[in-house]
């Protein structure tokens, strides 16, 4: 996966553990879990805890930098986000195949119904989960 941000524009000191986290995370098309992360990191031969591999993770999801899936089995998986706008996925529950896309209609409806209630800085996620055309034909 290709992102035009960097570890400089990430908020905090850049350290060498939160680089090799972003480098493979760079590499990365599908999602990840922290655990196969630090799995990857471990077999590069780099020193990072699983402690500090979920708080640069936590870190990125903050800065809005990563996109964050809670399938069924409840383990969080992680990936760069490739867009820049809010957006949401369609997941496949086979294999895990993500597509992502945006809602405008759901965003609109989001903002009336925090704004009738008097909510503001409303933050919302939307996974939509289901089987892809390829799973499905199995």
């Amino acid at each position: 996966m290709s992102t035009s941000i960097s570890t400089t524009q990430t908020k905090g000191r850049s350290t060498r553990q939160k680089r090799a986290v972003w480098a493979v995370l760079s590499e990365l098309e599908d999602f990840v879990s922290a655990q196969d992360l630090h799995r990857i990191l471990s077999d590069r031969g780099e020193k990072v805890s699983l402690a500090t591999v979920y708080r640069v993770l936590q870190a990125h999801q903050e800065e809005g930098l990563l996109d964050v899936l809670r399938p069924d089995d409840g383990e969080a998986i992680f990936r760069l986000c490739a867009g820049q706008e809010h957006h949401h996925h369609l997941v496949c529950r086979s294999c895990g195949l993500a597509v992502e896309f945006e809602a405008p209609d759901m965003e609109t409806w989001v903002s009336k119904l925090a704004a009738e209630n008097g909510f503001n800085e409303v933050r919302h996620t939307l996974e939509v989960y289901g089987l892809c055309q390829n799973c499905s034909a199995t």
